[in-house]
Parts: C-alpha cells; sequence; structure tokens
C-alpha cells in the first residue's frame, strides 16, 4: 500500500520560466536511465524478490523514493513551462519565452500536455518498461540498478552543466547526492551478496558443464596488444577459481559452416553446384548456375 505526502521530498522550482529546458529535463525523467525507470525497476525487483528480509525491504525502500524523484522533476518541468506563451513572433524580442517557444520548445508540452510533464525522453521517444531489469537474481539485479545509478548521475550532472538557473541547480544538486548514495549503497549489496553467493552469476550452475578450457582465458580479437596490461588478462580470476591467460590471435576452434539448400518454396538463391529447372522449381545437381 503507497500513501503520497503533498509535499515534495525536495524543493522544485526553477527561478525563472525555461520551456527550452523543460524539453531537456524530460531525459531525466522518461529516459532510458531517467527517475521513471528506475522507480519501476526497483520496485518490480522488490515486488518479486522471494527471499523476505533486507534485501527486499531496501529495494522497496529506494523504489518508492524514487516515486518521489518522478514527482520532483515533473513538478519542475510543469513549473519551467509556467508563462509559456503560444504565440506571437512579434513579440519573441522582447519576451524570451516567447524566443523559447519558436526557439526549441517540445510543442506537445503546450499542445499535449497543457503545460506539464509526459512520460517520455527528450526527444520525445516514450517511456517503455523495456527499459527495466528484474531477473529474480539480485546480484544480477543489483549491478543492473549500479549501472542505472552511474548513466542517470552522469546524465543529470550534464544536465547541471547546461543551465545557471539557481533553482533548477538546487534540485539536481539533491538528485546527485542521493545517485551517489544509491551507487555506493548498490556497491554494497554487490559486495555482500558476492561473499555469500560468489562473483558470478549465477553461483548455482554446476561450473563443470562449461567449457572450462576457455572460462578465463581473454582472447585479442583486435589489433594491438594494448588489452594485455589490464587486470583481467593476467593473475587469479575474480570467482577465486582460476588463473586468467592472455591469448593472442586466437585460433577458430569450429568448423566451416555448411548449410543444406533451402526448400524450393523459400525461393531462395540456390547453391553454386545447383541448377534450378525452368518452370520446375526443382533443383537439379549442376555446375552451372542459373541455366
Amino acid at each position: 500500500m503507497f500513501y503520497h505526502v503533498k509535499e515534495l521530498q525536495y524543493h522544485a522550482k526553477p527561478s525563472q520560466p525555461d520551456p527550452v529546458y523543460a524539453k531537456k529535463l524530460q531525459e531525466i525523467l522518461g529516459g532510458q536511465y531517467g527517475e521513471m525507470s528506475v522507480m519501476m525497476q526497483y520496485l518490480f525487483q522488490g515486488w518479486n524478490c522471494r527471499a523476505e528480509g533486507k534485501y527486499r525491504d531496501m529495494l522497496l525502500d529506494i523504489g518508492t523514493e524514487e516515486i518521489a524523484h518522478v514527482e520532483m522533476i515533473a513538478t519542475m518541468i510543469a513549473q519551467l513551462l509556467d508563462g509559456a506563451p503560444a504565440g506571437d513572433q512579434e513579440y519573441a524580442a522582447a519576451d524570451p519565452a516567447v524566443q523559447a517557444v519558436l526557439g526549441g520548445m517540445n510543442p506537445q508540452h503546450a499542445i499535449v500536455n497543457g503545460l506539464g510533464a509526459q512520460p517520455n525522453d527528450s526527444v520525445g521517444f516514450p517511456w517503455t518498461a523495456r527499459y527495466t531489469i528484474a531477473s529474480g537474481n539480485l546480484l544480477a539485479d543489483f549491478r543492473a540498478n549500479l549501472n542505472a545509478e552511474s548513466q542517470g548521475r552522469l546524465q543529470v550532472v550534464r544536465l547541471y552543466e547546461m543551465t545557471t538557473d539557481p533553482g533548477v541547480r538546487d534540485m539536481l544538486s539533491f538528485l546527485i547526492a542521493r545517485d551517489t548514495m544509491h551507487q555506493n549503497q548498490w556497491m554494497a549489496a554487490i559486495e555482500e551478496l558476492e561473499q555469500t553467493q560468489g562473483a558470478i552469476v549465477p553461483a548455482t550452475f554446476n561450473q563443470e558443464f562449461e567449457k572450462q578450457d576457455v572460462s578465463y582465458s581473454f582472447m585479442n580479437f583486435s589489433e594491438g596488444e594494448e588489452s594485455r596490461e589490464g587486470r583481467w588478462a593476467h593473475g587469479a580470476t575474480y570467482d577465486g577459481q582460476g588463473d586468467f591467460q592472455y591469448v593472442n590471435n586466437p585460433k577458430p576452434m569450429g568448423g566451416k559452416p555448411q548449410l543444406s539448400p533451402a526448400p524450393p518454396f523459400i525461393h531462395g538463391t540456390p547453391p553454386k553446384d545447383m541448377r534450378i529447372m525452368q518452370g520446375s522449381g526443382k533443383m537439379e545437381p549442376n555446375q552451372t548456375f542459373f541455366q
């Protein structure tokens, strides 16, 4: 059960309208790494978690906080759109808000949303649940969460640099700080799970069934050998089960693929050693092609 508290988690009021910036701010609302994505991702991970206890509780704590962040950004977008006029180009030089409308405002903010936010990214692409991950494996999910918070914080920092509005920057500085906490939170949770489950996902699969001769081989598939210098190319592996090996110019381990001809009703291109009998649709062996 959820309750809505009318007060925002933090201030979300710009110093002045800026319809163009409102369009940019849509990215951290309805973009791939926006607040809607992490909100839904954490909540579904929590709702789907079959292990009662601290991890489920933590997921629902942070998922619920992300609802508050969605509300803050939606409120900020609406206030950035306050006073945005509908037209009259002759006033553009005198009115910065009109100039903004003519120079890059998202027209749907006025036409579709009545000067409000929308569940889209900054170029109008609708938010989709395909952005979210809830696999049922907490270690895999928490690593995805760390990536989401890393990408999200990066985008908020970039948006911070794109405005000088003190009110907008104040709200973004709060979101940046919360993303700092959330990255640390996921790193702590990942470390805990790795200590109990191991570093490789899933830990429940018997490693005897994988091709263990390539389990720890770093294969150089590009020009140059600079990758040899990385930690991934030498020393003990992070799961403690072996040592990294560097393989330069790895040799193919599979044979050349041989595909059977498609049946006539597919009307594909036959192999070079087959010809099509005119009008029959049948193929027969021959050294000529399409005779």
